[in-house]
This record gives structure tokens, C-alpha cells and sequence, in this order.
């Protein structure tokens, strides 16, 4: 009995792809970028979408429908989705729709040890992140105005969710940069130490002890 296949982004694209028509890996990697699931999933290495295709086949998801051979390419294996592979997809499908998934993307962690750097460094750093997320909002606006008259909204829906992330952030972190440049928003190693040295335990009734035997 094989093991049960670790959901994934590109896993669940995969299948979803096969349940359209049988692919061979190059063909899913062109109707990735022809559907513009390159924004969603992560296909910038063929290596990664190999290794995806290897899991799903051995987990019994896939299977290989048959060879083509051409005289104008390499032998390529096309793949089909199974019935096991077709139940799977609607399960991850429900599970990745319906639970918030605790992930740990890289800004927030790069944003928690921001007092590493002084606001007057940081300023600079977070423009450059606000410029890319403006491109980016700018692009996913034109994708969807240059999308044909009447295209169903569900064939465009992730550039939508997409399209709303990159301007909330792009809002927020206007605000920060805001109070980075009015001062609202400031801090120090002098600062940060004498938080750390008021938090510390005990620190209350030492500063209380001092006190008494001032008084004294």
C-alpha cells in the first residue's frame, strides 16, 4: 500500500490540468503559462514540476496513458489522472479552499527583525518593496482588462484574490512608510534596551526596593 501523496499547490494544479486532457510534462508546463497558474504555483524550475509528476504517478494518482515519439522532439510519456487521483483532487481542492493553512511567508519574518536596522535604513528598503508591489497591481490590472468581453469572473477569480492582497499590502505599507517619515514610527537601541530592562522579571520590585531606600 503506498503512502498518501502530501498535498501541494502544484500537486492540486497538476491534477486539475489532467482533468481537463492528458499532458505530457512539457504540455503541462505550457498550459501553466497559457492559464496564468504561473502567479499561483511555483514553476520557475522544471525540476520541481518533475519531481510533482514522479509523487502523484507513484502515489497512484496519475498513470502514464502512452509514449509519443516524434522525429522533431524527445520520446514524451503522457499522463492521465485516475479515479483515485480524481477523488483526491476534490478532497485537497475542499481542504485548501475551506482551511487557513498556518504558512510562513518571508516578509513577516523579515519584519519581526526589522529593529535589526534603523527607521532611517529601513525607509529607503520599503520603498523599493512598495514600487514592485505597484508593478505587480499594475500587471494584474492589465491582465484583467485585457481578459476577452464576457470571460466568466471564476476563470480570472485567483487574479482577483491576487489583485486585492497586493493592494492591501500596498495600503499598509504606505501607512508604514507615512509614520517611518513623520516620525510616528521610530525606534532605538537606547529605546529598545530600556523596554527590555522594564520587562525584565523583577523589575518592578527592584525599582520599588530602590525606592524604599531612597526614601530612607
Amino acid at each position: 500500500m503506498t503512502a498518501p501523496v502530501k498535498s501541494s499547490p502544484l500537486g492540486l494544479t497538476v491534477l486539475a490540468l489532467l482533468h481537463h486532457r492528458p499532458l505530457h510534462p512539457y504540455g503541462i508546463q505550457q498550459l501553466l503559462k497559457e492559464w496564468g497558474k504561473e502567479q499561483v504555483v511555483n514553476v520557475g524550475q522544471r525540476a520541481g514540476l518533475y519531481r510533482t509528476i514522479e509523487r502523484l504517478q507513484t502515489g497512484g494518482l496519475i498513470t502514464v496513458r502512452h509514449t509519443e515519439r516524434d522525429q522533431q522532439y524527445p520520446e514524451r510519456t503522457v499522463y492521465e489522472v485516475t479515479d483515485e487521483g480524481r477523488a483526491v483532487t476534490r478532497q485537497w481542492l475542499e481542504q485548501m479552499l475551506a482551511v487557513p493553512k498556518a504558512e510562513f511567508p518571508v516578509f513577516p519574518a523579515a519584519l519581526s527583525n526589522m529593529l535589526m536596522l534603523s527607521p532611517d535604513e529601513v525607509a529607503p528598503i520599503l520603498e523599493r518593496r512598495r514600487k514592485r508591489l505597484a508593478a505587480q497591481r499594475a500587471e494584474l490590472e492589465r491582465q484583467n482588462a485585457a481578459a476577452p468581453a464576457g470571460l466568466p469572473r471564476i476563470t480570472l477569480i485567483e487574479n482577483e484574490y491576487l489583485l486585492a492582497v497586493v493592494g492591501a499590502e500596498e495600503r499598509w505599507l504606505q501607512g508604514v512608510l507615512d509614520d517611518l517619515r513623520d516620525g510616528s514610527l521610530t525606534w532605538s537601541p537606547e529605546m529598545l534596551e530600556a523596554f527590555q530592562d522594564a520587562a525584565e522579571p523583577g523589575a518592578d520590585a527592584s525599582a520599588a526596593h530602590e525606592s524604599t531606600e531612597t526614601a530612607e
